[in-house]
């Protein structure tokens, strides 16, 4: 679109130039009704690119709209800027049950979350809703929503649906309920996000012990990602406070839920604001600023920036 307009101009230009004086007087008499087309054109122009937007979100990153699959694996592109801001966290819930990676000899493409039947589970971000469906075998009943950022997300395993498809949706829009249908041990939240259907660590992202995002934007870089996945859920993954959930059965230990995980004592992390030193943080923590290098394993001249987790316990 931007070169189209580009190329126009330059027409115009060139178009001008080799007009008389008298024709360019006219012009310029033509002047002021050509700025009131040019603000109807505009409004035309943001008309039509919202009518884009809201059939088919993030199309230059997919190939089509259907209603008819989960997900489609195509190609990454080799980095993408994800906005993440106007977030709503998906549930109040800040216990993770089951990282993302391996587990049960299978990868697993999500996060678990506790939530009870009939906890509401709402939009991550604004979009429009794809897939409205029940899987037996898989994920239960689920949503799936393109978001105008280049995301989708999946809700798995709810109660109730409260949405259709092609439904344009708000951030924080209720969209279903907790639920524990089809492959689940106990209520929880099946929570995936996928870029061109490629399924990424909402670590990388969601931060549910703090509700809260990570950052303003998420920088995705298909070389370094699985890197940055393995860090993430070190991060932000499951830890010893979230040691329990319930199920239909009773208490089960969250290590025989999902045993490829690595659960340790809770750790606290405290997320940088802009201004903030290494030693200020390790002064208002009450800790050291060698500890907090030694824990996030930081180099004696590595710099800090603005919305960074660093360990601190």
């Amino acid at each position: 679109m931007t070169k189209i307009l580009r190329n126009l101009a330059l027409l115009a230009i060139a178009a001008v130039s080799t007009l008389p004086v008298a024709g360019q007087d006219l012009l310029a008499r033509q002047a002021p009704i050509d700025r009131k087309m040019k603000a109807v054109d505009s409004v035309a122009l943001k008309q039509l690119i919202y009518t884009e937007s809201y059939d088919s979100p993030a199309e230059d990153l997919y190939e089509d709209w259907s209603n008819k699959y989960a997900h489609r694996e195509q190609a990454l592109p080799d980095s993408f800027r994800i906005s993440l801001r106007d977030f709503c966290m998906p549930t109040t819930s800040r216990v993770l049950t089951s990282n993302f990676g391996a587990r049960w000899g299978r990868q697993h493409k999500g996060l678990d979350i506790k939530v009870y039947i009939g906890d509401t589970i709402r939009a991550a971000f604004s979009g429009k809703v794809r897939v409205v469906r029940y899987e037996g075998r898989g994920y239960g009943k689920y949503v799936v929503i393109r978001h105008y950022n280049g995301l989708e997300t999946i809700y798995g395993h709810m109660s109730k649906q409260l949405v259709s498809e092609d439904q344009e949706v708000q951030a924080g829009d209720p969209i279903g309920l907790g639920g524990n249908t089809g492959r689940s041990t106990g209520s929880h939240l099946h929570f995936e996000t996928r870029l061109c259907g490629v399924a990424l660590n909402p670590a990388l992202m969601f931060d549910f012990r703090n509700q809260d995002v990570i950052d303003d934007y998420y920088v995705f870089h298909k070389s370094t990602y699985q890197r940055e996945s393995a860090i993430a859920t070190r991060l932000r993954g499951v830890g010893a406070s979230d040691y329990r959930y319930g199920d239909d059965s009773g208490q089960v230990s969250v290590a025989s839920a999902a045993p490829a995980a690595r659960y340790s004592r809770e750790s606290y992390y405290h997320k940088v604001k802009k201004g903030e030193t290494l030693y200020s943080i390790a002064k208002r923590r009450g800790t050291t600023v060698d500890a907090i290098m030694r824990l996030n394993h930081l180099r004696r001249n590595a710099s800090i920036k603005p919305g960074q987790m660093l360990k601190y316990n």
